[in-house]
């Protein structure tokens, strides 16, 4: 923890099981691929408490016998769709709960609404709706609990000017199905008796409520970092974010967004499927860009359009151009193509979340050359590049320590400055898109 680093990580594939009723996870198997990484990591490391972040749009509707009343729903199937008109007349307007519309499942309140319209019988057994993270430490310690980030991200569940559940919950009759509010750093309580001999942990382990992993990544920066500042957190999703930025410029058509941070305050946001969109693009292993290559996209204004990934983003319904066919181009020329569109796309983002001074970087993209030279030129923001641990298991873990500041959390990091020829390819860029 001192050093902020992970020093193990475990993995599984989040499997989707197909048929009856819906898409839905796999549960039983993720416990079971969790306890048994919990016992081998604590036969090496002998674990002193135990915090969780998962992703945000995802609940668990858990019946008075502690089973599911129903399976726990993949957020991109489409099964919501089905009541999608009767949906948007029931949520709430975005000026009060700063969730854009989104496909699918990725509307929390969307997944309820499906499951209590499709399936009444099953969802009137719902005790607890419990979001994500808070499911599983449930499972740990028998304890239920809301909590914010995962409550306030794109959910249409909470009321952002009210400071209170949304209209949708309430209309709904929901409000006494959630569990009350807890801080993600709140210890929920000790892992359960009945599972301390099978884990091998010691008595009393405390579990911590957990965070929505969005705001998971923001936690070290929030701890370790002065004056105003934006985070984009590249992964699957990429994610820009300003901490204390003003939400009047949010756009609910361009997928951007109001978070809550682990300390309850708004954070404007607005995210594209960049991680997704550059592995559909870029198969090589370890693709790289020389100068050359660099040089020659930049002169002849090689460009790639948006949107790759439809349906969500800053562009959500344009479909994808190229200036020049991208099999018509070499491999270094089209990753660097592919990474200026993910980085002006990243500027488009930033733009609606109100930021100003540094912009880092975390993830995948911290170490892609090209994306950092553009995004500080399209931007003209100074870009911090960083390969510090700062992501989403560094700041569930923090929560353990959340009201220590850090000293600093920068790690190995390059700083890069705007660059005219870049700043004219930009502007070029946002013309033609």
């Amino acid at each position: 923890m001192d050093r902020l680093e992970e020093v193990a990580v475990l993995t599984t594939p989040n499997r989707v099981l197909d048929g009856a009723p819906y898409r839905h996870f796999d549960i039983e198997g993720i416990w079971a691929f969790l306890t048994s990484a919990i016992a081998k990591l604590n036969v090496e490391y002998r674990l002193s408490a135990l915090s969780i972040t998962t992703h945000g749009a995802c609940a668990a509707l858990v019946a008075e016998d502690g089973a599911l009343a129903l399976p726990v729903l993949d957020y991109e199937s489409d099964a919501p769709d089905r009541f999608a008109a009767d949906y948007d007349a029931a949520r709430p307007d975005f000026a009060a709960s700063y969730s854009p519309r989104l496909p699918g499942g990725l509307n929390l309140g969307a997944q309820l609404y499906y499951q209590a319209q499709a399936f009444p019988k099953a969802f009137a057994k719902t005790k607890w709706i419990l979001t994500y993270p808070q499911y599983w430490a449930w499972r740990l310690t028998d304890v239920a609990a809301s909590e914010l980030t995962s409550i306030g991200c794109h959910t249409d569940l909470w009321d952002f000017g009210a400071n209170d559940f949304s209209a949708l919950v309430k209309d709904n009759g929901w409000t006494a199905q959630f569990p009350p509010i807890r801080k993600a750093s709140d210890v929920l309580g000790p892992v359960r008796e009945n599972l301390i001999g099978a884990l091998g942990l010691d008595a009393g382990i405390p579990v911590y409520c957990g965070i929505h992993d969005s705001n998971a990544s923001l936690v070290p920066h929030i701890l370790g970092r002065e004056g105003s500042f934006s985070v984009v957190s590249t992964g699957t999703w990429v994610i820009s974010c300003t901490p204390n930025g003003a939400l009047k410029g949010l756009d609910p058509e361009r997928d951007s967004l109001a978070n809550i941070d682990a300390f309850g305050r708004p954070v404007p946001s607005a995210r594209f499927m960049g991680g997704r969109e550059f592995s559909s693009l870029i198969t090589q292993k370890n693709p790289s860009a020389d100068s050359a290559s660099m040089a020659r996209v930049l002169d002849e204004a090689i460009m790639l359009l948006p949107s790759v990934q439809q349906g969500s983003g800053p562009f959500p319904n344009r479909k994808a151009r190229w200036s020049q066919p991208a099999d018509s181009l070499p491999q270094a020329e089209l990753y660097c193509t592919v990474s200026f569109y993910l980085a002006m796309m990243s500027s488009v983002a930033l733009s609606m979340t109100g930021g100003c001074d540094d912009i880092v970087v975390e993830g995948p993209f911290a170490s892609n050359l090209p994306y950092c030279r553009m995004l500080a030129s399209a931007t003209g923001r100074p870009v911090i590049g960083t390969k510090a641990a700062t992501g989403t298991s560094i700041g569930a873990a923090l929560l353990t320590r959340i009201e220590q500041p850090l000293e600093t959390i920068e790690g190995a990091s390059q700083r890069h400055l705007p660059e005219p020829g870049m700043a004219l390819y930009a502007k070029r860029w946002l013309e033609a898109a």
